[in-house]
């Protein structure tokens, strides 16, 4: 098996070394490849979208060719994670702040997006959510976090703060408004790795 992490920007390193120790408690292996050029995805069972800057991401993962991949990987049904600015490249819509500064979306999730929903870096918080998938809370990271503020029918909710959606999935696409690779419980990876093997 092999996994992918975009290394274009954003936590790459941080996202590796979960997945290498979620794999350790499975008791499980695989190649977990970072991914800066075009040619890589193709050859992944499985790819990580992490947090970063958005609008810079996006714009990256169309120069270097990546982005038509990610699209292909999605059509071919295998697991895709995006997490803080990978939920955002994911959604197939965006609020005024991404149509301001020309964002490119990837359309690859039923949602629409709001950019700055949780605030800019000062409101950077903490909170215990319940995700259907673990048995007890999760300690989740937010920071400068955007949410989902609509969805369409073939969305599935797995987490919300207030009225704001945090986590959800379509299909074999996983988005989380937080940062799992921020935390030691490697359960989200988990979860994620379970869609691969």
């Amino acid at each position: 098996m092999r996994i992918g992490v975009i290394a274009i920007q954003g936590d790459v390193s941080e996202h590796v070394d979960a997945l290498e120790r979620a794999l350790v408690e499975r008791g499980e292996e695989a190649e977990i490849i970072t991914i800066k050029h075009k040619g890589i995805v193709p050859e992944c069972d499985g790819l990580i979208l992490p947090g970063g800057e958005s609008t810079t991401l996006g714009k990256l993962l169309i120069r270097e060719g990546i982005a038509d991949e990610v699209l292909e990987m999605k059509d071919a049904g295998k697991p895709i994670m995006g997490t803080c600015a990978g939920l955002i490249l994911l959604a197939k819509e965006g609020d005024e702040q991404v149509a301001r500064t020309h964002q490119h979306l990837l359309g690859l999730m039923d949602t629409k997006v709001n950019r700055n929903a949780f605030g800019r870096q000062r409101d950077s918080f903490e909170t215990e959510l319940e995700l259907p998938f673990l048995d007890t809370p999760y300690n989740a990271v937010f920071i400068r976090a955007p949410g989902i503020v609509d969805s369409g029918k073939d969305v599935t909710v797995l987490a919300k703060i207030d009225s704001m959606i945090v986590a959800a999935e379509q299909g074999n696409i996983l988005v989380l408004a937080f940062h799992p690779e921020l935390t030691y419980d490697t359960r989200v990876h988990q979860y994620f790795l379970d869609k691969i093997f």
